[in-house]
């Protein structure tokens, strides 16, 4: 399948003393993309979901200014019993700018460990991303 895209707003406040958009920004606009997949694809309510940032690496390619207008694509590239690792590409004019990963771990809300992944969810995902994600 396609993965989820959406445009990001560089904002004034996302630039350093370079007028480049801050390393740590990126994750910002990461999340915006991680978002709008969960909205998309788990069609769930965010306050009924429980899963947590374990590992997050950012690949930097050219900087980002201020007359960019990034879009950032978003996948699941695997899926495991408790965890999902979500690929990002960040692009300027369909071309690569920053790409990172990022893993999902879900929380089970009672013990506060990890635990599966809540069966619906990991249907719509496989549904989403193709079965070959489960093999």
């Amino acid at each position: 399948m396609e993965p989820i895209t959406v445009d990001v707003d560089v904002r004034y406040r996302d630039l350093d003393t370079m007028n480049h958009v801050n390393n740590a920004v990126y994750a910002s606009y990461f999340e915006e993309a991680r978002v709008a997949y969960v909205d998309e694809v788990f069609d769930v309510d965010l306050e009924n979901l429980n899963f947590v940032i374990a590992h997050l690496e950012i690949d930097f390619g050219r900087p980002l200014t201020i007359e960019d207008d990034p879009t950032v694509a978003v996948e699941i590239t695997e899926l495991g019993n408790s965890s999902a690792t979500m690929a990002y590409d960040l692009r300027v004019d369909g071309n690569s700018v920053a790409t990172g990963e990022s893993t999902v771990v879900f929380v089970d809300p009672e013990t506060k460990r990890p635990g599966p992944i809540p069966s619906d969810i990991r249907e719509r995902i496989v549904e989403h991303e193709g079965p070959e994600l489960e093999d």
